[in-house]
């Protein structure tokens, strides 16, 4: 019987010199600086609530009557009663 000989398999051959890797380093590193800030600058955006009111939240606010409420808060106490006594 005749053996089946395997096909060649081309393989592909990607060589970079040392100045050919930093160099796509530092574009990705900008790259990944840009996406970080455009990121945050997107974020900071949609958190901020806009200041705009409308003219229903404005018609509101004029016939609102509203109460004020004043919360007192407590003062804190030792629990140590020979010098509460002595003063």
């Amino acid at each position: 019987m005749a053996t089946r000989s395997k096909p060649k398999v081309r393989k592909l051959k990607f060589e970079l010199s040392r100045s050919g890797v930093g160099g796509i380093g530092v574009i990705l590193f900008c790259l990944f600086l840009w996406m970080f800030l455009l990121g945050v600058w997107a974020g900071q955006s949609l958190l901020v609530p806009s200041y705009s009111e409308t003219k229903a939240e404005k018609h509101k606010q004029q016939n609102d009557i509203s109460t004020l409420v004043i919360r007192a808060d407590k003062k804190v106490m030792k629990k140590n009663t020979n010098e509460n006594l002595n003063k």
